[in-house]
């Protein structure tokens, strides 16, 4: 019988052979002070799964979709805390600690800071952006790793099985239960996705994406406007 984890990082991960062994080698100090990495891969057809599977606490393969792969982890996870990481996100230092603190002082759930890391010159005006807007919204996306009791994770019903807005949705469940812990300390996150799209492109993409959704948008109507801009 193992050792109940105090935090379970669970991490779903698709295509992401570059990265996966770079990340899990980052939190193999906190796999080794207790912490439970689960690494749940959505049908890769590189070798993500062979890579994460000697570094990993587990590896489990489900069916493809993040939120899916999420809630998979989720049900797998040993850990009274749970913590939704990006492949492509970097913790900050003493993250279980933080963590621990944020939850045992009136909330249930909550987020990092972000900083991007890239080559556009508007990325840190970016991420300045995205920490102000969830700090006003009580909303947080995945990128600032999302992490909560699995109390509230459970009374939230998990991710909504949709295809895009998953974090949105599920910042929206969680707030009925207490406002966010929005940390100061940053979680470093990729910001290919400006660099490769152009980071003007993308804001007004973003943004037009969450004000359809807000105006009861479906989140597959959202998810094929994204793949065609893509």
């Amino acid at each position: 019988m193992r050792d109940i984890p105090r935090l379970s990082i669970i991490i779903p991960t698709l295509e992401e052979a570059a990265t996966i062994d770079d990340l899990l080698s980052r939190l193999h100090e906190l796999r080794v002070a207790g912490m439970e990495t689960v690494v749940v891969d959505g049908g890769s057809l590189d070798d993500t799964a062979a890579r994460a599977r000697p570094l990993a606490s587990m590896v489990i393969i489900s069916e493809p979709g993040r939120a899916r792969q999420m809630n998979a982890g989720a049900r797998e996870a040993g850990g009274d805390h749970l913590l939704f990481l990006h492949a492509d996100t970097r913790l900050p230092r003493g993250a279980d600690r933080l963590i621990a603190s944020a939850l045992a002082d009136g909330h249930c759930w909550g987020r990092f800071d972000v900083w991007l890391e890239g080559h556009h010159p508007l990325l840190p005006v970016i991420a300045v952006a995205m920490n102000l807007r969830s700090r006003l919204t009580g909303i947080a996306t995945g990128d600032q790793g999302l992490f909560m009791t699995r109390e509230a994770f459970d009374a939230a019903g998990g991710f909504p099985d949709q295809p895009l807005m998953e974090d949105i949705e599920m910042s929206r469940r969680l707030k009925r239960q207490s406002p966010p812990a929005c940390l100061t300390e940053k979680v470093t996150s990729s910001g290919r996705r400006w660099d490769q799209q152009g980071a003007w492109t993308t804001i007004r993409l973003m943004w037009r994406l969450r004000w359809r959704y807000w105006r009861g948008a479906s989140a597959d109507d959202l998810a094929r406007a994204y793949r065609h801009v893509r």
